[in-house]
């Protein structure tokens, strides 16, 4: 019987197998082992936060991005009191809301004050409520920047543990969902790794509680883009593209970051959310983010 290189790596994956580039290791043991659970057929549904696109109004971006092909837009935290200027704004466009950047809220929810925290609980609650009256696909929330709390990463991890449950339900009965985000070492010292989110959704029980990843921030901490989504499995619910070298959109760096390699985990796992550009754009942005579009179409198909 003969497999292909997309088939093995599939089922090294379902079966516990660790994978990097082209090398595969393993610890062969007699446990039983589930395959990974996915979700259906896989596919690329491109987004953008919304000042990345030229345009003097809202409507104005969003007409645009109807006309270069958009599936969805990413809104920011100003959402929270200004719910009916974006569903006005969104009656006409074709485009969906994909997930709302909020941020950390200057870390509250994981600062060692216990007030602070009450606090951060509250605010990511009311962000939750504005995301699901506009029908989004989550709300990413970074639990903390570096400098923002001076708790430990255990005890951070507590901290979530606790809180996390009951603001997943609260999520939940919002329509939406909360999206961890990892990041680099510069930015954040917890959370860095997408198997590190991945296993707070897991430890959380909450399908309110979800996790993303963002190439660029994977490109600085994961050893493969393929395996670190496949370590997300079903709790990955957003994705954020950009280049790892100057941060800018797919492609304006000559080509040096591929995307192949994690559009192909995306498949293994069936992934079906939206993939966000976040990053600078060199050049006239009108021109520039349709050839990054195209870029990113491209890979998938060699996906």
């Amino acid at each position: 019987m003969t497999i292909n290189r997309r088939e093995f790596v599939a089922t090294a994956a379902a079966f516990g197998l660790a994978a990097s580039g082209t090398a595969l290791g393993a610890v062969v043991s007699d446990r039983k082992v589930q395959p990974i659970e996915t979700k259906g057929p896989a596919a690329l549904k491109l987004s953008s936060q919304l000042g990345i696109v030229p345009g003097k109004s809202t409507e104005e971006k969003l007409a645009l991005m109807d006309t270069m092909g958009f599936d969805g837009v990413e809104l920011g935290g100003d959402i929270v009191g200004n719910e009916k200027k974006y569903r006005d704004a969104l009656a006409n466009a074709k485009v969906k809301v994909s997930a709302i950047c909020w941020g950390s809220h200057g870390g509250d929810l994981v600062s060692a004050d216990a007030e602070k925290r009450k606090g951060g609980v509250a605010a990511l609650k009311r962000v939750l409520e504005s995301a699901g009256e506009l029908k989004s696909t989550g709300v990413v929330f970074v639990p903390a920047f570096n400098g923002q709390t001076t708790l430990t990463n255990q005890d951070i991890r507590k901290v979530l543990l606790d809180s996390l449950p009951e603001i997943g339900e609260h999520a939940l009965g919002c329509g939406t969902r909360v999206i961890l985000e990892p990041l680099n070492r510069g930015e954040a010292f917890f959370l860095r790794q997408l198997a590190d989110a991945a296993s707070i959704c897991r430890d959380v029980k909450s399908d309110g509680i979800a996790m993303m990843g963002d190439f660029y921030h994977m490109g600085i901490e994961e050893t493969s883009d393929l395996g670190a989504f496949i370590s997300a499995g079903s709790y990955l619910h957003h994705v954020h593209l950009a280049t790892t070298e100057g941060r800018t959109l797919p492609g304006q760096d000559g080509g040096k970051r591929s995307y192949v390699d994690g559009f192909r985990g995306l498949k293994i796992i069936g992934y079906q959310d939206y993939c966000s550009f976040e990053c600078g754009v060199r050049g006239d942005r009108a021109v520039e983010i349709p050839k990054a579009l195209q870029f990113l179409k491209d890979h998938w198909a060699q996906a």
